[in-house]
């Protein structure tokens, strides 16, 4: 997966979407993400927005275990904006559960901040139902949106 992600970059692509990222080519997909690759994508396996960010960091030491800690944390926190979690719930569906940004480092640790929260309502016909409900947070990424001429209501986010 090294490789592939290696010889992407040398074609200069605009992004890039890797499927699944599981072991050391996450430092390559960081290289790319901070070196002007933004809208690039790769998706994970972990069991919340959190956890992403601990088995992200451990991938990058199976790739280079010298380099410190906080170096490897401020690589993720650069390179992630949005985390998006799904899981599979008990009536067997998939439903993205959190949407949450990547809000920059405070000392040693990243922070997070949820944008959106799946609120379940009941079950109907054996199936869970359910909205999104907004948190109340403007994610910060609004403002590159908006310079992009990418209009995002701001009502989006007020919860109700």
């Amino acid at each position: 997966m090294r490789d592939l992600i290696i010889n992407a970059m040398r074609m200069r692509p605009d992004r890039l979407i890797i499927g699944e990222v599981r072991a050391s080519e996450a430092l390559d997909m960081f290289q790319a993400m901070n070196t002007g690759h933004d809208g690039s994508m790769v998706t994970i396996h972990a069991n919340g927005p959190r956890d992403v960010l601990a088995r992200l960091e451990t991938m990058v030491y199976m790739a280079m275990p010298s380099l410190p800690l906080l170096q490897v944390r401020q690589q993720i926190a650069t390179a992630v904006d949005l985390i998006t979690h799904q899981e599979r719930l008990p009536d067997g569906s998939r439903k993205i559960i959190k949407v949450s940004e990547v809000a920059g480092m405070q000392g040693d640790v990243i922070l997070t901040q949820d944008i959106f929260k799946f609120q379940q309502t009941g079950m109907k016909d054996g199936r869970i139902q359910g909205q999104f409900i907004p948190t109340g947070y403007i994610p910060s990424f609004i403002k590159k949106l908006h310079a992009a001429k990418v209009t995002v209501p701001m009502s989006l986010f007020t919860p109700q």
